[in-house]
């Protein structure tokens, strides 16, 4: 596909990933529409910004009819892995109900869509364990019904599971990488659990390309399949390194917080990825935790707050 005059929906394009990748496909030339939620400047690096409400399912049609996109790229999600009763009705409604709307505005308007699955989802690489909490329910149930109205009304729709997903400008603060790197950088000290948890990490960067990819292949319509590099690395591992990185002359101490239940290690099959559309995570762990510290680093010298990491830290991320 060229991005050129082409117009692409992305939903959540105030996020992490969805901001990269609105910034991304504006770069390729395409006309972007980003949704959120909340008010964003109009016009913001090339951007068209749209303040929708995606669980109003007469907003979201309107929203589609306007656009009248080729292409949706729906990232918009309530994003919370804990295990409490509480998050099923938040889940529900801001992963299934919003993608529901979506795909029938998507049918009426003969457009493209491409959904942000889950890694905990249930799948082959994971022998089919069942999800462990409410945000991976709602994210395989979102799942089934992208498949359902393919085969019911021929949208040509496509699934991307991201794994563990981190990079620059990630605004959640509690996951792990942003939040680690934030209190080296002003010289706290973060609780962290045991660290024995293994995850598939994923460079932000990485994880836009195969959504662009995605949106360009025709052998990925009706495909689901995973975003991540297949390597598992602790978590202790991946804070050891941010410490190393940050030049902190103390060891991190794991164990103050208990470890999540009903985790398991959730790696991604590549095989799918880059047999059906060409794509593989390019950047390692170590290049992307020095991008990832260093962009922190400027923001936060930016804002006079920050206390100077090792002074190589920036000079390393260029040549990352």
């Amino acid at each position: 596909m060229t991005w050129t005059g082409r117009r692409a929906l992305v939903t959540g394009a105030s996020g992490f990933i969805g901001g990269h990748l609105a910034a991304r496909l504006a770069a390729l030339g395409a006309e972007v529409h980003g949704v959120s939620r909340t008010q964003r400047p109009g016009g913001e690096g090339g951007i068209r910004r749209h303040q929708v409400d995606l669980r109003d399912q007469e907003a979201t049609a309107e929203l589609v009819r306007t656009v009248r996109p080729d292409v949706v790229f729906h990232l918009a999600s309530e994003v919370n892995g804990a295990r409490e009763p509480e998050l099923v009705p938040r889940t529900l409604a801001g992963n299934l109900q919003t993608t529901v709307n979506l795909l029938t505005a998507a049918v009426r308007a003969g457009c493209r869509v491409v959904l942000a699955g889950s890694i905990e989802e249930p799948r082959p690489g994971n022998e089919q364990a069942a999800p462990p909490s409410p945000y991976a329910m709602a994210k395989h149930a979102a799942s089934g019904y992208a498949d359902l109205y393919r085969r019911l009304w021929g949208l040509p729709c496509t699934v991307l599971r991201p794994s563990m997903v981190y990079g620059p400008a990630q605004r959640d603060r509690t996951k792990l990488v942003p939040y680690v790197t934030l209190a080296l950088l002003r010289g706290e000290e973060p609780r962290l659990t045991s660290g024995a948890k293994l995850a598939d990490w994923v460079y932000v960067e990485d994880v836009v390309e195969a959504f662009v990819a995605a949106a360009d292949s025709e052998r990925a319509i009706g495909e689901s399949f995973d975003v991540g590099t297949g390597v598992a690395t602790s978590v202790r591992e991946v804070v050891e390194q941010l410490y190393e990185l940050a030049g902190s002359p103390v060891k991190p101490r794991f164990g103050a917080v208990a470890d999540r239940p009903l985790d398991i290690t959730q790696v991604a099959d590549t095989g799918p990825a880059q047999e059906l559309i060409g794509w593989r995570a390019t950047v390692g762990l170590a290049a992307g935790l020095r991008r990832t510290l260093a962009w922190y680093a400027k923001r936060l010298a930016d804002q006079g707050v920050a206390r100077k990491p090792d002074p190589g830290v920036a000079r390393k991320a260029g040549q990352a």
